[in-house]
Order: structure tokens, then C-alpha cells, then sequence
């Protein structure tokens, strides 16, 4: 059984956790992953911002940045559930998205929450090749589920 936790350390309302939760798990079964378990952080700019300057040395905001647990190996705890690893999205940065592409804040932290996942997975965008794979694979999940630009 996969395990999927979000939480949400803004002092915003969040009521999207039940969407990405369906979102998530159904890049899950496309991807054939069982038992395995990631955690989802809604955070604001501020915070993503000191992460992103901390960890990859880029002093800005960004909308997403994944922690991945494995490396080349695996990573399971004892009762064998694979951690996957962290993924911290800034609601803040969602938000202005949605706005700026014209479309929901739902499709908004869905993408980001599906974007992240394929980082743990594994999956980056660093030259055109790896981007193409990369989108497919996320737009495959979102389309699936429903979730489509409007």
C-alpha cells in the first residue's frame, strides 16, 4: 500500500490535499509503484526561498524542490515501504503560476506535486531530451486523472 503524506506549514487554508493525494497515487499505479510512501510540504516563498538558497545555491524563490532518499539504491524502511523522499511546494509561487498560466490553482499544485514525484523518481530537465521524457511522463499522469490546462 502506498503512503502519501501532505502538510501544510502555511497559514493558509489548504483544501487540495484529497486531489493531489488522488493525483499522486495514480502516478503511482501508471508507474507500477507499490508500497511506496512520500511526503508533500506546502510551504510559502519564504520558505522554499531559504531552501532553494541553502541546498542548491540559488538565492531566490522557486515552486518546487524535491528531497529524493534514493541515490542507486533503494530505500526502504522495515516493513519494506520505499521512501521516496520529501517534496516542498510554495502555495505562494502555485498561486501566481495559475494566475500567470490562466489556469486552476488545483492543475497548478497537481503539476507540482506530479513534477516533484518524477525528481524523486529519478527523472530531471536539465537538456531537451530529459525534459521531453520527463512532461510526457507528467502530463500522462495529469491527463489520466483529469487534470487538464483550462
Amino acid at each position: 500500500m502506498n503512503e502519501i503524506s501532505i502538510y501544510n506549514e502555511t497559514t493558509t487554508d489548504f483544501p487540495y490535499e484529497d486531489i493531489i493525494k488522488a493525483v499522486i497515487n495514480k502516478a503511482f499505479e501508471i508507474e507500477r509503484l507499490e508500497n511506496a510512501s512520500c511526503s508533500i510540504i506546502i510551504v510559502n516563498n519564504d520558505y522554499i526561498h531559504e531552501l532553494n538558497k541553502t541546498y542548491r545555491g540559488i538565492d531566490k524563490e522557486t515552486d518546487v524542490i524535491s528531497f529524493a532518499l534514493e541515490d542507486d539504491k533503494k530505500c526502504y524502511i522495515p516493513n519494506e515501504i520505499r521512501l521516496l523522499g520529501d517534496i516542498y511546494i510554495s502555495l505562494d509561487k502555485a498561486k501566481q503560476q495559475a494566475n500567470d498560466y490562466r489556469h486552476s490553482i488545483e492543475r497548478e499544485l497537481c503539476f507540482l506535486a506530479v513534477h516533484g514525484l518524477y525528481h524523486l523518481l529519478g527523472y530531471d530537465h536539465t537538456n531537451k531530451e530529459e525534459e521531453k521524457i520527463m512532461f510526457a511522463k507528467q502530463e500522462e499522469v495529469l491527463k489520466a486523472y483529469g487534470i487538464t490546462r483550462k
